[in-house]
């Protein structure tokens, strides 16, 4: 399917799915125009927007089991307000009109507006429309001029779709959103794969100028829970969900201790997730499109033209007490050769070697045990505890084992069945600068709290050395940057064999195009 845009005018609810199904093939991203003015007689008055706040949600929320969640879908506001005239304009350029009943005169307009040349692709013959029915009664239909809401919004989902339409439904002048900065989204789940502040602001303006650009929109960073709403005096609203009502009602208990108008408090329904496994959140969440990347492609790989192609090396790093062994282990099973690197640094460190003679020459005789060799359990607590040291430890020993990484790569290169895959297992990797000598970075990342408990239980440490030890590694941030590929180990060992499954299932892929195509 190519990357395309289309446009449905929705007459008939009852008919959504049938539509959609129909529609998937042709399109990637779907605006929806509701046809109230097909739903209401000549001489009714146009209803206010918030009447159509539950069809909307309705239609948000059931779009996902008819077509998953590879349609992006927008449903439009601008159209549903009283006295807005002018022709339609929306951010992406719409390529085919589909209506659910045969409406030519509206589709018409909308093809002048929009620049359309192909004809609508009428699903439906009827002129019969069932909107009319689906008003939402149950509540007063008001609308505010100035209404505020906050969160996240990291890679934007149906629930947040649902969230921000409601709030624009209520809004007829000034819509403010609070979007969290880093320091407020350090105890989410995988904090270090949302997206940074300035992009995520970016994302919100465009969705909302699509669905409705005839309001002023303030998106602004907040660094606490309350943002503007601790300051502003214009705010009417607030429209929270069902779990952050709390958070609402600590807003007006702020606004009311500093003489501030206390807000109308609107409240919407969590939306509920399809998957129950224990690991995905039970409503439609940022976190679970996060989950959801762990094991597919994060970034594409850059070109390594002075790499041959074959073997395929991946650089597989993480922090300590990451996984990252076991997860070598597991690509091993799949068909992986892996280098250990870790292994290779205790061959550079045995007796007779250049590492050996000039690491005991700067740390002398007492890291020596009695057989000769260099004890690492007495080299581990002089080098976390100094980073110069480290750094000295770093400059004797990385240069000599990455010479001996390549040479054993080139004992690869020169067999008559040339592996096709290469796991460079390092937790050096980054640090060291040897990611140019991969095709592709797949890491390991669990939290640093995580990390900690694990480094306490297997290396029998104190709480404060392994955190020590853990303040030597490169940071999960820094780590995510530059890989193409991410897993987390922070659940049980069936999920995290399911992301080595996926990314391995994805990589044969690849390699198998790039292939077919010499």
């Amino acid at each position: 399917m190519a990357s395309s845009t289309g446009l449905l005018v929705v007459s008939n609810i009852k008919h959504l799915g049938k539509s959609l199904r129909a529609i998937e093939k042709y399109v990637n991203s779907l605006y929806i125009h509701l046809n109230v003015s097909g739903s209401t007689s000549t001489t009714s008055p146009v209803p206010p927007p918030p009447v159509w706040g539950r069809l909307i949600s309705q239609l948000y929320a059931n779009s996902s089991s008819y077509v998953g969640n590879q349609l992006d879908l927008r449903v439009l506001v601008s159209p549903l307000r009283p006295g807005i005239s002018g022709s339609l304009k929306l951010r992406q350029p719409v390529d085919l009109i589909f209506s659910d009943a045969h409406h030519p005169e509206l589709c018409d307009r909308l093809r002048a507006d929009l620049n359309i040349s192909k004809p609508t692709i009428f699903l439906e013959d009827s002129v019969i429309s069932d909107l009319g029915t689906q008003q939402d009664d149950t509540q007063p239909p008001k609308v505010y001029s100035s209404v505020v809401l906050g969160g996240t919004f990291d890679r934007i989902h149906l629930g947040h779709k649902i969230f921000l339409t409601q709030a624009v439904l209520r809004t007829c002048k000034r819509l403010v959103v609070g979007v969290t900065t880093s320091a407020m989204t350090k105890g989410k789940t995988l904090p270090d794969l949302i997206l940074p502040v300035e992009e995520r602001i970016a994302r919100l303006r465009e969705f909302l100028m699509d669905i409705d650009g005839t309001l002023q929109y303030e998106i602004v960073p907040i660094d606490d829970p309350f943002g503007p709403t601790q300051v502003d005096p214009d705010l009417d609203l607030i429209v929270v969900s069902a779990e952050t009502l709390r958070g609402g009602q600590k807003v007006n208990e702020i606004r009311s201790a500093k003489q501030l108008r206390e807000l109308e408090i609107f409240v919407i329904d969590i939306v509920e997730s399809n998957v129950h496994d224990g690991i995905h959140e039970t409503k439609v969440s940022s976190s679970n499109t996060r989950i959801d990347l762990l094991g597919s492609r994060w970034r594409r790989p850059e070109p390594r033209p002075q790499l041959p192609a074959r073997p395929h090396i991946i650089g597989l790093t993480g922090g300590i007490a990451s996984g990252k062994s076991k997860m070598g282990e597991r690509l091993a099973k799949m068909g992986a050769h892996v280098i250990d690197c870790d292994k290779v640094a205790h061959d550079v460190y045995e007796p007779g070697q250049v590492c050996y003679e000039r690491i005991v020459q700067h740390f002398g005789q007492q890291i020596v045990s009695a057989d000769g060799r260099i004890d690492r359990s007495k080299l581990g607590p002089l080098v976390f505890a100094d980073p110069k040291e480290l750094q000295a430890l770093n400059g004797i020993v990385w240069p000599e084992l990455i010479a001996e990484v390549n040479r054993r790569l080139d004992v690869l290169r020169s067999q008559a069945e040339v592996p096709r895959v290469v796991v460079l297992e390092a937790a050096v990797l980054l640090r060291a600068g040897w990611e140019s000598n991969c095709h592709e970075v797949w890491s390991m990342i669990v939290p640093p709290d995580e990390a900690v408990r694990r480094i306490v239980e297997r290396n029998n440490l104190s709480q404060e050395e392994a955190q020590k030890r853990l303040a030597s590694q490169v940071p999960n941030q820094e780590i995510v940057a530059k890989s193409h590929v991410i897993f987390s180990s922070q659940w049980d060992h069936e999920f995290t064999q399911k992301q080595a499954e996926r990314a391995w299932q994805m990589l044969t892929k690849e390699l198998d195009s790039y292939q077919s195509s010499l």
